[in-house]
């Protein structure tokens, strides 16, 4: 998701660009660019720098987008095409799900622990400058598991549960802000060896997003209030349902929680400026809005 907005920065910024996936890709122009894009196919996990740099490519900035607890799978990759700065993606669910009561979350956070750490170990055993950027709850482009998820309940059902007062603060930060973050790390002089969270210029309670999700998709606000032992049993019953299997009992409890991080540094460092929340159609599935991506 955060490619599809990345690739187009970087062309207008006169990189050029490679972008390495682990499907097929034919190499061209990205929409929006004027420059070409050279798309690779990412080597088979395992097979290390002796699939990785034979036609002597040298990349030394990097963009990596995947998880960031998988970065240690292409670390011989990396090193093959000689990378001298690594911008990587984490996330604030190190923090906010580290003592979720959903044993699932409790090991997503784990992962992303155990991520920046060999990340940020491989890095300056190797002599390489890295930057992690931690995003809040991202959203933008009808293709997030945040925002898209609320909105398909919403226009599936005609509204929405909620856990109590829903007055948890959050932070939803736009894939395109995320994108120029990364893009703005990999030139900034003062990012190197620093980990940031980066979050949406707006603090909001969890009952004002979901209210403005659904002035986004034209829907009148119903909300029913549930407490926690029904929560548990409808959550149950909606991960039946394709589409709201990534739905957990921790999503619910957090809607009381505040969510919300501090983005100062990364404005001081490279100007990080995100928006205010207010989704636009652009920022819900195709399915809800006939637009095709």
């Amino acid at each position: 998701m955060v490619g599809q907005s990345l690739l187009p920065l970087l062309a207008d910024a006169g990189w050029n660009v490679q972008a390495f996936s682990r499907q097929t890709q034919i190499s061209g122009q990205v929409a929006g660019t004027g420059d070409p894009v050279v798309f690779r196919t990412l080597p088979v996990t395992g097979a290390g720098s002796d699939e990785a740099g034979h036609d002597d490519v040298r990349i030394p900035d990097w963009v990596c987008l995947a998880p960031i607890w998988a970065l240690p799978e292409y670390f011989p990759m990396l090193t093959a095409y000689q990378a001298r700065r690594v911008v990587a993606l984490g996330s604030t669910s190190i923090f906010t799900k580290q003592r979720s009561s959903d044993a699932t979350e409790q090991n997503i956070a784990g992962k992303l622990s155990n991520g920046e750490r060999d990340f940020i170990a491989w890095s300056e055993a190797n002599r390489i400058e890295w930057v992690i950027l931690r995003p809040t709850l991202i959203y933008g482009l009808g293709r997030d598991r945040n925002i898209c998820e609320i909105a398909k309940f919403i226009s599936r059902f005609g509204f929405f549960p909620l856990l109590g007062a829903a007055q948890g603060l959050r932070q939803p930060v736009h894939v395109e802000d995320v994108a120029s973050a990364c893009v703005a790390a990999l030139q900034s002089p003062r990012s190197v060896n620093h980990a940031y969270n980066i979050s949406g210029a707006e603090r909001l309670t969890y009952r004002e997003m979901v209210k403005r999700i659904f002035e986004a998709t034209g829907k009148p606000e119903r909300y029913i209030r549930l407490p926690v032992y029904v929560f548990r049993a409808a959550i149950a019953c909606l991960r039946m349902f394709p589409g709201f299997r990534n739905w957990s009992v921790g999503m619910a409890e957090r809607m009381n929680s505040d969510m919300i991080f501090d983005h100062e540094q990364a404005r001081r460092d490279f100007g990080f400026s995100p928006r205010t929340f207010h989704p636009a159609k652009d920022d819900l599935p195709a399915s809800l809005t006939g637009h095709s991506r």
